[in-house]
């Protein structure tokens, strides 16, 4: 019995990895009629219907209350809850067990993934079970890159990180699109930690930096950015993190690296934790 439990584990905690629209990144295009909306910073989820899932494809544990009164067909957006929370609401979102904290977080939806029609189009059929749980995540119309700015500015004087900007014509599309741009003051990637580099001084003690991989093999270092509390418990090798930075090098390494998050936990690290 235990064997077959061990057997059937990988399948109770991961479902399709599904196949979702991506941001690509905003270059000065012409977006003029085009929506606007804030980059929430909480955690992708895909309703098939039946379970949220994560964009790496594992399952969600959502409360049964929290997912009674989902449409029959796939949605997509973000678990949020408020700015600068996403430590929180990760925690609530990828424990096992729902705890009662799930009453704090709200699924923003912003694609009805294989709907026809625009972007409104799409949304509308979201409205009869907007409640407790699903929230409409409001897109604004934007006449040039001058009102553009002035959102941007609005989101992240109160704390938000950036917007999005969609062309709310162009049909649902499952990939990276030129349709939807992220815009933000400052841009951000993910990497691999590959190393921890202990502190020295004031650090002595603590974590000093971390070595990281992106997706080409390029290594840098990252060492700000971390609180005093992420250097005492800091992310682990094989955990995926998120930084920002100004620019890339000509060497195409990120210039002034600043840590902002552990984005996924590593598989390897879980197992570790689970057999303490």
């Amino acid at each position: 019995m235990i064997k077959l439990l061990l057997l059937l584990i990988p399948f109770l905690l991961f479902a399709t990895k599904p196949k979702l629209l991506l941001l690509n990144v905003y270059k000065d295009q012409n977006i003029s009629g085009w929506v606007v909306s804030e980059k929430l910073d909480g955690i992708r989820a895909y309703w098939d219907g039946e379970h949220l899932i994560s964009r790496g494809g594992e399952i969600i544990h959502a409360p049964e209350w929290f997912t009674k009164e989902y449409p029959p067909f796939p949605i997509d957006g973000e678990l949020w809850s408020r700015r600068k929370d996403f430590e929180h609401i990760s925690s609530i979102v990828r424990d096992k067990v729902p705890s009662q904290e799930w009453r704090e977080i709200k699924h923003y939806i912003f694609e009805v993934p294989n709907a026809k029609g625009g972007l409104f189009e799409r949304l509308a059929l979201v409205k009869p079970y907007e409640g407790r749980s699903i929230k409409i995540l409001s897109q604004k119309v934007i006449k040039n890159k001058k009102e553009l700015t002035l959102y941007l500015k609005k989101v992240e004087t109160l704390g938000g990180e950036g917007v999005v900007v969609r062309d709310p014509k162009a049909p649902y599309i499952a990939k990276r699109t030129s349709k939807a741009l992220k815009v933000k003051s400052f841009l951000d990637t993910e990497c691999e930690v590959i190393r921890q580099i202990p502190g020295k001084g004031k650090y002595k003690g603590l974590l000093g930096s971390i070595e990281c991989k992106l997706k080409d093999g390029t290594r840098f270092k990252i060492g700000s950015g971390f609180s005093d509390e992420e250097r005492r418990d800091p992310p682990q090798v094989g955990d995926i993190v998120t930084f920002k930075y100004q620019e890339m090098t000509k060497y195409h390494k990120p210039r002034f690296p600043v840590f902002l998050r552990v984005r996924e936990v590593s598989t390897k690290r879980i197992k570790v934790k689970d057999a303490q």
